[in-house]
């Protein structure tokens, strides 16, 4: 149940992206199926690629004390718009998308953990 919960609420972030976010949208006519199998390519990208990416660029990550994050998750992005019906305009949209959708999962998960739907028995 945790998992479905996860999706949705990633599904729910990358919509809301789209919506807030001009550079980052889906193909017209893409539906709701369309979003959840982003968010699910998302979630695959984030635990196989994107740690390779993090111990890749460790060292670059070091020197900017962590700001070369944004760059990897901007990478994450790009890759998810290229492997689904998410558009990205390029790879400056790519990294300021990353970056709000930070912020709206960070939100979206602080909500679902207050109301207790993540599962967790606090």
């Amino acid at each position: 149940m945790g998992f479905v919960i996860r999706l949705l609420v990633s599904a729910l972030a990358l919509y809301l992206l789209t919506q807030v976010y001009s550079g980052v949208y889906f193909v017209p006519g893409s539906g709701v199926g369309a979003v959840v199998i982003a968010a699910l390519v998302m979630g695959v990208v984030n635990a196989l690629i994107r740690p390779v990416l993090l111990l890749l660029s460790l060292p670059v990550n070091v020197l900017t004390l962590g700001l070369f994050t944004l760059i990897v998750n901007g990478v994450v992005l790009w890759l998810v718009a290229a492997l689904t019906a998410l558009n990205v305009a390029g790879f400056s949209a790519a990294v300021i998308g990353a970056l709000i959708l930070t912020v709206i999962s960070w939100a979206l998960d602080a909500v679902v953990g207050t109301l207790g739907l993540d599962g967790s028995r606090g």
